[in-house]
């Protein structure tokens, strides 16, 4: 297991606070051992779910051109028929995937091919799950085609993350599970197929980014 680049920043925060607040607890709270522990254990567990977030797990991927591998851990959310208004223009079948504070947040693209679209849209920090999430929280759309099928794939902000970070750009080419963002503090990622689509996961259902089949593409 790896930390990721975006977790650098906060770990070395969370550190040097946790280093604060154990030096300030021996020097002032050792008498009171009760609240001098409790105090120890909560900041330890922040400082380490911090660590936890930004991992990056080893994995043996999942690969085939006719596969759409998951890109992000968590859980299935939503599966319906809906209108996507920004890049096709019409109706589709959307897979929602909400990523918990505990999952792994790396997005990694479900396909190889090229990236036709980017754009990210500034909003608001609805609970990941609310039906308007989609179009008013802060948000990136990033599309990704080759000659067998093009994806729409929408990183959104949930009511804890303030950050959605993207590492591709237009006519770019890209692997199968390659990285292509990093969303902080709990989220979801949207997926759009075309309708009749065999989708391969059910709604509940928990999956792993680079490793979990959404659906067999002809």
């Amino acid at each position: 297991m790896t930390i990721h680049r975006e977790g650098y920043k906060y770990i070395a925060i969370a550190t040097v606070l946790f280093a604060v607040i154990a030096w300030l607890n021996q020097r002032f709270l050792l008498d009171i051992p009760v609240l001098y522990w409790l105090i120890q254990t909560v900041f330890f567990l922040l400082w380490f779910w911090i660590l936890w977030f930004f991992r990056i797990p080893s994995r043996n991927f999942t690969t085939g051109d006719n596969l759409v591998i998951a890109p992000a851990d968590g859980k299935v959310v939503v599966i319906e028929e809906t209108f996507e208004p920004e890049y096709f223009k019409d109706k589709r079948l959307q897979v929602s995937i909400f990523m918990s504070p505990l999952n792994v947040h790396v997005n990694r693209s479900p396909i190889k091919g090229l990236v036709k679209y980017v754009k990210y849209h500034p909003g608001k920090y609805l609970v990941a799950w609310h039906p308007k999430s989609s179009t008013e929280n802060e948000r990136t759309t990033v599309v990704v085609g080759n000659e067998r099928q093009t994806l729409l794939m929408r990183q959104i902000a949930g009511a804890l993350a303030r950050r959605i970070c993207y590492y591709v750009k237009e006519q770019q080419p890209i692997a199968q599970n390659e990285e292509f963002g990093f969303i902080r503090f709990g989220s979801r990622v949207d997926i759009y197929f075309p309708i009749g689509t065999q989708i391969d996961v059910k709604i509940g259902q928990k999956v792993e980014g680079g490793m979990t089949v959404l659906a067999k593409m002809p």
